[in-house]
C-alpha cells in the first residue's frame, strides 16, 4: 500500500519517520511526489490539501485525517466519493487541548489581563480575590476533548456545565441539549468554551444573539474553529463589555490578516491554532493501525460519520 503524505513542510519528515517507524514496510510517498497515481490507497492529510486533487488517486480507499477536526476534508468538492475518512483521537491531542482550556480559564479567572495592565503601569494594586465555586463554566461540545477539559476544571474547583446536539451525560458535569438547552446553559455560563465540530448547523453559532445570552462581563474561549465565531460580532460584544475578554486559537481565514483588530486588542489573548498539536509519534500508531485495517477490510477506528460532519 503506497501512502501519500501531505502537510506542513516543516513536519512532513517527522510524520514519515514516526510512520516508518510503526511499519518499516510502508511505501510513503511525501506530496507532491506522489509518483504514480494508481498506486496510492490510502492518504495522510492535513488542512491545506485540496480535496478535489485526491481524485487524481483512482485506488484510493481511506482518508485520515492529521487531527481531532475534519471540517477541512469535508469542504466542497469533499472527499471522493465512497472513500472511507478517519480522524485522529489521541491522548497527547487531547492532553495538549485540556492545557488550553485551563491555562486560559485561569488566566481570565485570575485576572491576569488586569494584573499584566497594572505591570505596565508599574502600579502595585491588590485586586478582589476571586471564587472559584463561583465562576460557572460552560463548554460547547462533550466529546473527546470537551469532556477530558470538563474534568480537569471541575477537578479544580469549578461549577461545569456541557452541552451537546443530543443527550449526554459527564460525571460532575451539568449537561444540556438542543436548542432550549443551548440558551439556557448560556445564560448561566461566566466562561463559555467551544470545542464543537464545525458543521453547517454550527458555522456562527457564537454570534450576536448567543453572545447576548451569556451574563455580562463572560469571558470566550473559542479552540475548535474560526468558523464559528462571528468576528465582527464578538469585537462588537468586547467593545460594549458585554463580554470581558477572548481566548482566541482559531481563526477565519487563517493566517489570521496583519491587519485584523484581534491582534491588538487588549481584551483578546491570541494563539496561531496551536491550542493542541498532533505530535507525529503519538498518532502514528493508531495511523498505521487503520492503514492495515484498510489493507484487509477490517473495521477502520475513529471513522467520521460524514453526514453528521464528525
Amino acid at each position: 500500500m503506497a501512502v501519500l503524505l501531505s502537510t506542513k513542510p516543516a513536519t512532513m519528515e517527522d510524520w514519515r519517520t514516526a510512520l516508518l517507524a510503526e511499519d518499516p514496510g510502508l511505501d510513503i510517498r511525501m506530496f507532491p511526489d506522489a509518483g504514480d497515481p494508481a498506486a496510492i490507497e490510502a492518504a495522510v492529510v492535513w488542512t491545506s490539501h485540496d480535496m478535489a486533487e485526491l481524485r487524481r488517486y483512482p485506488n484510493l480507499r481511506l482518508i485520515v485525517s492529521m487531527g481531532a477536526g475534519v471540517d477541512h476534508l469535508l469542504r466542497p468538492p469533499g472527499p471522493p466519493p465512497g472513500v472511507p475518512v478517519a480522524r485522529l483521537k489521541d491522548a497527547r491531542l487531547t492532553q495538549g487541548m485540556t492545557e488550553w482550556a485551563v491555562l486560559n480559564v485561569l488566566r481570565f479567572h485570575r485576572q491576569d489581563l488586569e494584573y499584566r495592565a497594572l505591570q505596565a503601569e508599574r502600579r502595585w494594586e491588590e485586586l478582589p480575590a476571586p471564587e472559584t465555586s463561583s465562576r460557572r463554566v460552560g463548554i460547547l461540545g462533550l466529546g473527546e476533548l470537551g469532556g477530558a477539559a470538563a474534568a480537569a476544571l471541575l477537578a479544580l474547583g469549578f461549577p461545569v456545565m456541557g452541552w451537546s446536539r443530543a443527550p449526554k451525560q459527564r460525571p460532575g458535569v451539568e449537561c444540556f441539549h438542543g436548542p432550549v438547552g443551548f440558551d439556557t446553559m448560556l445564560g448561566r455560563s461566566d466562561v463559555l468554551l467551544c470545542l464543537l465540530p464545525l458543521t453547517p448547523e454550527t458555522r456562527g453559532i457564537l454570534n450576536r444573539r448567543a453572545l447576548g445570552l451569556l451574563p455580562r462581563g463572560a469571558y470566550l474561549l473559542n479552540a475548535a474553529r474560526g468558523g464559528h465565531v462571528v468576528q465582527e460580532e464578538l469585537l462588537a460584544a468586547l467593545e460594549s463589555g458585554q463580554v470581558a475578554g477572548a481566548a482566541l486559537d482559531v481563526f477565519e481565514p487563517e493566517p489570521l490578516p496583519s491587519d485584523h483588530p484581534f491582534w491588538a486588542h487588549p481584551r483578546v489573548v491570541m494563539t496561531p491554532h496551536a491550542a493542541s498539536i498532533t505530535i507525529p509519534s503519538s498518532a502514528a500508531p493508531q495511523v498505521v493501525e487503520n492503514l492495515r485495517r484498510a489493507r484487509t477490510g477490517r473495521p477502520l477506528i475513529n471513522l467520521v460519520d460524514l453526514g453528521a460532519g464528525y
